[in-house]
């Protein structure tokens, strides 16, 4: 029996294609956690820098995708998450408006910490092409971490801004981009700096 031939834009749902996309991890965020206070100290300037890099991104053709926990609720959605963070008053709705995303941008929900386990995502970024993709968000120690490890396991050239990840403290971010860095062998620019 013969197989199907593979469906070059996933139905029309991905029809561009682009050796670089740009990962935003966990940026919707409620922060309605403990610790959540902390974690939008740190969060702040990091949007800030994140919604630039966006910019840039769309600017130049660069898939911009979301991927949010789905905070153990199986029937959320990310359109869901987006409205809940942006008008019910919660702690991290200054980050979710700078970075709200455009009707352009990809969004996958994850279960757990890596955006690639149990997700489309690997399945996304084969269809657009992609072969560098940059990540960025919270928590730098966790989901940033983890989805660059299975990002390389995957083949990826994975660059993290150093600038553009943030945790629940200073020196767990510094810990975060120098496991990246040494460990993974992850680059590490500054937001800025990023070559897209």
């Amino acid at each position: 029996m013969a197989t199907p031939a593979k469906n070059k834009d996933l139905h029309g749902s991905a029809p561009e294609r682009c050796p670089v996309a740009l990962l935003m991890v966990d940026v919707i965020n409620d922060l309605e956690f403990e610790g959540g206070d902390k974690l939008l100290r740190h969060a702040l300037a990091m949007a800030q820098r994140l919604a630039a890099l966006a910019r840039r991104a769309r600017a130049a053709g660069v898939p911009v995708i979301y991927a949010n926990d789905n905070f153990g609720k199986w029937r959320s959605d990310f359109r869901m998450t987006l409205e809940h963070c942006l008008n019910d008053g919660v702690r991290g709705a200054p980050i979710a408006k700078l970075l709200a995303p455009e009707q352009s941008d990809y969004f996958v929900l994850k279960p757990k910490h890596s955006a690639f386990f149990a997700t489309p995502l690997e399945l996304l970024l084969d269809h657009l092409g992609t072969e560098r993709l940059i990540i960025a968000g919270v928590a730098a120690d966790q989901c940033i971490v983890n989805t660059a490890a299975d990002a390389r396991m995957r083949d990826f050239e994975v660059v993290v801004p150093a600038d553009g990840v943030a945790a629940l403290s200073a020196a767990r971010t510094r810990r975060a981009i120098d496991q990246l860095r040494d460990g993974l062998l992850v680059k590490v620019p500054a937001a800025r700096a990023m070559r897209l």
